[in-house]
């Protein structure tokens, strides 16, 4: 009876084992999506604001509290939260030390405070872009799209910018969660994690992000044109479009110097020193 029930168990905790690394994956990769989503709410929420701010005739009432917060709240503590993890990850490019909470090593347990930190990190913006997607929907806010398009170079860094961000969100404050609630313990990066991130990221990218994403610094720039009052939340959103390209060319410009330095280590390691030929093919004799 004692051998039947330690064979149970053995086969239990050899089925959670199993199942356990594809969940954890599937979990990352859901919650770390949340940072591109804000950016997507932020951007449909400065929108809808200009239309609202152009249009004629009295501004609709707003009788729902959940649109009302959706419309006013949310916004504020959004642009919070996400401006908090863009500048952590802009000190992080330029320093490497920096970080909004320390990466823990692979098998090291979790401190606490770090760990109850994240926590509220992350159920607050899984608590916002939920409020806003309930709030979109209510409010039928859908994409809209300028015929003002940036050049190409702007679009790629941002894109790197934004992936850049989403991966710091990931590593500092995603897995943190995830691995504690799963193992108890820090668990080393996987490759399949990687490739289901930028998977999902760059089907996300590609269906809605590239071309709505930059309502956060054309609406700011229209109002300006327009000599209508640019409000908060257009210079937050304008400001958080740019950091977020100053973090991709960060990016951009470090991987460029990494490039070079291996290139000219393995120029280094073909023509050692002190052992320069001789251009014309012959040697000095003694």
């Amino acid at each position: 009876m004692v051998w039947q029930q330690i064979n149970w168990r053995h086969k239990a905790q050899n089925l959670y084992a199993i199942s356990a690394e594809p969940f954890q994956v599937l979990t990352i990769t859901i919650l770390s999506i949340l940072l591109p989503l804000s950016f997507l709410l932020l951007a449909r929420l400065s929108c809808y604001s200009y239309l609202l701010s152009i249009r004629s005739g009295p501004t609709p009432p707003f009788s729902s509290l959940l649109f009302s917060l959706f419309l006013y709240a949310n916004p504020l503590l959004l642009y919070f939260l996400v401006s908090i993890l863009s500048v952590a990850t802009l000190l992080h490019g330029l320093t490497a030390r920096v970080t909004l909470l320390s990466e823990s090593p692979p098998g090291d347990q979790l401190y606490r405070p770090r760990l109850c930190t994240a926590w509220i990190l992350l159920c607050t913006l899984q608590v916002c872009v939920g409020l806003g997607i309930e709030g979109s929907i209510a409010a039928d806010i859908d994409g809209h799209t300028f015929d003002v398009k940036r050049s190409l170079l702007n679009r790629v860094i941002f894109f790197v910018g934004l992936h850049e961000t989403m991966l710091h969100w990931c590593r500092t404050v995603v897995k943190q969660v995830v691995d504690d609630t799963l193992f108890g313990v820090t668990r080393a990066e996987s490759w399949f994690q990687r490739v289901a991130m930028a998977a999902s990221f760059g089907i996300l990218w590609w269906l809605k992000l590239r071309d709505e994403v930059e309502c956060l610094v054309i609406v700011a720039e229209a109002k300006r044109d327009m000599l209508v009052g640019i409000g908060m939340a257009d210079m937050l959103g304008w400001w958080l479009y740019y950091l977020t390209v100053t973090i991709g060319l960060v990016r951009v410009v470090k991987g460029l110097m990494w490039i070079m330095m291996v290139l000219l280590y393995r120029g280094l390691r073909r023509n050692p020193q002190g052992s320069s030929p001789d251009p014309c093919g012959n040697e000095d004799k003694v």
